[in-house]
């Protein structure tokens, strides 16, 4: 007789149920998994063998045939394995059809019959609870990431002799964890780098202090040692903490990657992913033959750090030009494509020049202009149009080095500035579907980035003296409504968009031309 047991399985972070359907019929002792399987599933033939035996289990002596439905659907990962033993053990008796209907399995066994942890746990039990699942048993190491989902009842099994006691004599206790108490008590711990500790560079600081407050992308440009790095590892010090919905997001694209702890089953703070110029494209975007995240989803409502920006191949910093548009990435396969959010902010920094002292006050630059040229190149003007502040980091003076006291501000007071800003933009986009001013569309830019008339001369005479395009001239409002914003005001005045000019025209021209 056929059974069926519920199981799951993900292409990119869409979940799609599974029917994992058993039978065995008369002929020579073996076993076959059809429904377009992967190697890893393949596999699971000798791994449910070995684990149901060394449980104490009989395993038939027929052949047994898997069907995991439906059968058009690729079918990748070793989380089949527990709801293969399951339909086995439906087949010997030793569990009936009617106690598991209501279940859910996910887990890889281990040949002693342990069940081992699997990647994306919570975006497919996030999956099966909207297809009406109400009951889940997964790896105990995986049991505080599902029950981080309210709404279905998750049990965490340590072998699969837990699992058969939970519907004979044995059940398992069920998995709870109050999302939003661990959010707060994680997201309240302290960082490793402040502002307080970064002398000098007012200018700089407010930059990226704007950046965070609007979700705007930076480009830092000063000689060697100016602070650069410094303030890039204190930026996330000042992003305003996680949403609820945001941590769940971000959670199902770590689970994805393999890159959360049974200990830690939930991110509590934007992510902040520094790069090294030697990483591939396939690496940044993401790729494989079953597509993963790369950095720039790993970076999703966080920083993604480009130190030593113009260090990169120029394809590869080419191809965080549609992503920094659009907010997310398209993998295409043969086959299928996947969809990876991709909403971060960039945060780069450079040398002005190869020798790195172009423009200093203190040493004189021994570059070429050819040199200066062809480093400077790397970045093109498409690229240059999407990052909204770009600014000059000075060499520190004697007098700024000497300073013996602490910066005046440190990050939790500038955070708490940003985070006010970030509370006025929430309120103001809570039906647009958008979370900061960075995402606003040309439509919403009309809507909510109103001129006087004073505002629209001043932006008349930057159009026409820095040539801006059309992509420009949007970030540009977009910068002053979150200037607008950190200064409490409802509307954009001509000193908001005049302090956005500021940081729209810095070009990296300037200092070739010194």
């Amino acid at each position: 007789m056929v059974n069926r047991v519920n199981s799951g399985t993900l292409i990119g972070l869409n979940s799609y149920r599974v029917w994992v359907e058993t039978d065995v019929i008369n002929s020579l002792p073996a076993m076959s998994v059809v429904g377009l399987p992967d190697a890893a599933v393949n596999e699971a033939r000798d791994r449910v063998k070995s684990a149901i035996k060394n449980s104490g289990y009989t395993f038939p002596s027929k052949k047994v045939v898997v069907n995991l439905a439906p059968a058009d659907v690729k079918k990748n990962g070793t989380g089949f394995d527990l709801p293969i033993a399951i339909g086995i053990l439906i087949e010997e008796e030793v569990l009936t059809a009617d106690k598991v209907e209501e279940y859910a399995f996910i887990g890889e066994l281990a040949l002693d019959g342990l069940i081992r942890s699997v990647n994306g746990v919570l975006p497919l039990v996030l999956g099966l609870k909207e297809q009406g699942i109400k009951n889940i048993i997964v790896p105990k190491d995986n049991a505080k990431e599902a029950a981080l989902i309210e709404g279905i009842n998750v049990y965490g099994a340590y072998c699969l002799g837990d699992v058969v006691g939970h519907f004979t004599e044995n059940p398992i206790s069920k998995t709870i964890v109050n999302t939003r108490d661990y959010l707060v008590q994680k997201s309240s711990e302290e960082y490793l780098f402040d502002f307080r500790d970064v002398k000098g560079q007012q200018k700089a600081k407010k930059a990226l202090e704007i950046a965070a407050a609007g979700g705007h992308n930076v480009l830092m440009t000063g000689s060697p040692g100016a602070g650069k790095t410094m303030m890039a590892k204190c930026f996330p010090s000042i992003l305003p903490p996680l949403e609820l919905d945001e941590a769940l997001e971000l959670t199902k694209i770590y689970s994805v990657s393999g890159l959360l702890s049974a200990d830690e089953p939930l991110v509590v703070k934007r992510p902040f992913r520094s790069v090294h110029h030697t990483a591939s494209a396939n690496g940044i975007i993401g790729g494989g033959s079953n597509p993963k995240p790369g950095e720039i989803t790993l970076a999703h409502r966080g920083v993604l750090f480009l130190d030593e920006m113009v260090e990169f191949p120029r394809q590869v910093l080419e191809v965080l030009r549609q992503p920094l548009e659009d907010g997310e990435i398209v993998i295409s396969r043969a086959s299928h494509s996947v969809k990876y959010p991709a909403k971060f902010i960039l945060l780069g920094a450079m040398n002005p020049c190869p020798c790195g002292f172009l423009g200093d006050k203190e040493k004189q630059c021994t570059c070429s202009d050819f040199q200066i040229s062809r480093y400077l190149s790397k970045l093109s003007g498409p690229l240059l149009d999407r990052i909204d502040l770009q600014i000059e980091v000075p060499r520190l003076t004697p007098e700024e080095l000497l300073k013996a006291e602490p910066a005046k501000e440190s990050s939790e007071d500038i955070r708490k500035r940003v985070i006010k800003a970030r509370q006025i933009q929430s309120e103001r986009y809570k039906n647009e579907n958008i979370f900061t001013n960075s995402e606003l569309t040309s439509k919403l830019i009309k809507k909510y980035c109103v001129l006087d008339e004073q505002s629209k001369e001043i932006l008349k005479a930057a159009i026409i003296k820095y040539q801006l395009s059309g992509r420009r001239y949007d970030r540009i409002l977009k910068l002053a409504r979150t200037i607008a914003d950190l200064d409490g005001s409802e509307n954009i005045t001509s000193i908001h968009l005049t302090h956005a000019l500021q940081f729209r025209m810095f070009k990296m021209e300037e200092f070739s031309n010194r």
